[in-house]
């Protein structure tokens, strides 16, 4: 971690590198991750059996690749009734804040014109729930809830399972969240599998949720042939603090982010260099008593910055500019700085609104954009999971109307055939 204060001569240069963070470098796997996904292509499940075997270190045979309601009823045998509740409010919370979402058809008519939106719900989505370093069941209800509440007619999930075994936590969290298959595959291999489809996976039209590299990489890949959410970079909050902040709050909400890997970024923007100085005593008192702290250690001594500036104004510069995932406003009156915002992925308002709110229960959705991408972008949705069809229709009478016009824009591109297609009606409209 490091203070580094608006006079210093490397403010800028430091600034420059957050504002400009680059996104994972996904070209050092390309080889790799379109031979995986060529072998999915061309064998299916078989391929997805010897690249479980091979990556994930466990036999699995066809029949068990999908999740059985027995291994759902036995997932609940080791989630306590009380992990039980939180997920069900939180799913409740969640599905809650997505129903303002939902998105109608509509049309209008003028003048002999009929015009519209037609606004349906894709019809199946893949979920992607990553194994690993922990257990992610918040990643299943934010990916799945919305898609449920857009009206997807089946939700198919996939996750790596650890010798066999998929995370109880995240059994439940499917069954809570309505998802309607779980898959016990990850990797490139899981992506390939529900872009291609198998004889046991079906075939989706968008995938979304998470993943390491060769996940990333594996979605840009097979974006176009499905769609995806994004191709997210590592996690990062930034906290604009004014005097009003206090030290130990700004501190546990930057090592909340620290903890999730490595190249976490968690940043500070204050106008107060004492607040500054508070928070770096408070960040090594409190590392101590936490369990990641490898992973945690290492995220602030690369990517922490601790920005002192000399106003709340430039500040919130400065936070545009770098366009977080998660931007905390730890000011006196958040609601008037928040008005100033234009980019960040979720705002988090005042003292006691923390990011691990967002992360688990508030409601909105904790898939973000991040390495500045807020800047065009948006959190995922229920308009992630429909899709809008226009229509159209004219009456005779407006066809003859609009026809003089219709033939000088296409004159102008030179398409003939396209003025002949209005030009044949119209004379029939006219003969009749």
């Amino acid at each position: 971690m490091k203070i580094i204060k608006h006079s210093d001569l490397d403010f800028e240069s430091n600034l420059r590198a957050v504002v400009g963070r680059a996104d994972l470098d996904l070209v050092v796997h390309d080889a790799t991750v379109r031979e995986i996904l060529k072998q999915i292509k061309e064998s299916g499940d078989s391929a997805l059996l010897e690249y479980t075997r091979r990556f994930d270190q466990y036999e699995l045979s066809a029949e068990k690749i999908r999740v059985t309601r027995g291994e759902i009823d036995e997932a609940h045998n080791h989630v306590s009734d009380e992990e039980v509740d939180a997920l069900r409010q939180a799913a409740k919370n969640i599905r809650e804040f997505h129903e303002h979402q939902d998105q109608q058809s509509w049309e209008y008519e003028k003048n002999g014109v009929l015009l519209g939106q037609s606004v349906r719900p894709l019809e199946i989505a893949g979920i992607y729930v990553p194994g690993g370093k922990a257990s992610y069941p918040s990643s299943v209800l934010m990916n799945a809830i919305p898609a449920k509440v857009a009206g997807v007619e089946k939700v198919v999930m996939c996750s790596p399972a650890s010798k066999g075994q998929c995370s109880p936590h995240v059994l439940v969290a499917a069954e809570i969240a309505g998802v309607d298959s779980i898959f016990k595959v990850g990797g490139a291999q899981a992506i390939g599998a529900m872009a291609y489809g198998t004889d046991t996976i079906p075939k989706v039209d968008k995938i979304v949720g998470p993943g390491n590299i060769f996940v990333a990489l594996a979605k840009r890949m097979v974006f176009g042939l499905v769609d995806i959410d994004m191709i997210a970079g590592p996690s990062e909050i930034l906290i604009v603090a004014d005097g009003s902040a206090r030290a130990d709050f700004i501190a546990a909400d930057l090592l909340s982010q620290a903890e999730h890997d490595e190249q976490a970024v968690p940043i500070l923007v204050t106008c107060s260099e004492k607040l500054a100085q508070d928070v770096v005593k408070e960040l090594e008192k409190q590392v101590s008593r936490l369990n990641r702290q490898k992973i945690i250690k290492k995220s602030l001594s690369d990517q922490c910055r601790l920005f002192v500036v000399e106003s709340l104004e430039k500040a919130i510069k400065i936070a545009n500019d770098i366009a977080p995932e998660h931007l905390e406003l730890a000011v006196k009156e958040p609601r008037a700085c928040a008005e100033q915002i234009k980019n960040a992925g979720a705002i988090f308002l005042g003292h006691y609104t923390p990011e691990a709110v967002g992360d688990y229960f508030a409601g909105p959705n904790h898939v973000l954009p991040t390495s500045g991408t807020a800047r065009f972008s948006s959190p995922l949705g229920v308009y992630d999971f429909v899709k809008r069809t226009s229509i159209m229709s004219y009456s005779p009478e407006a066809l003859e109307k609009a026809a003089p016009l219709i033939r000088v824009l296409a004159g102008m591109e030179h398409l003939d055939a396209h003025a002949n297609a209005v030009e044949l009606r119209t004379k029939k409209i006219i003969n009749d």
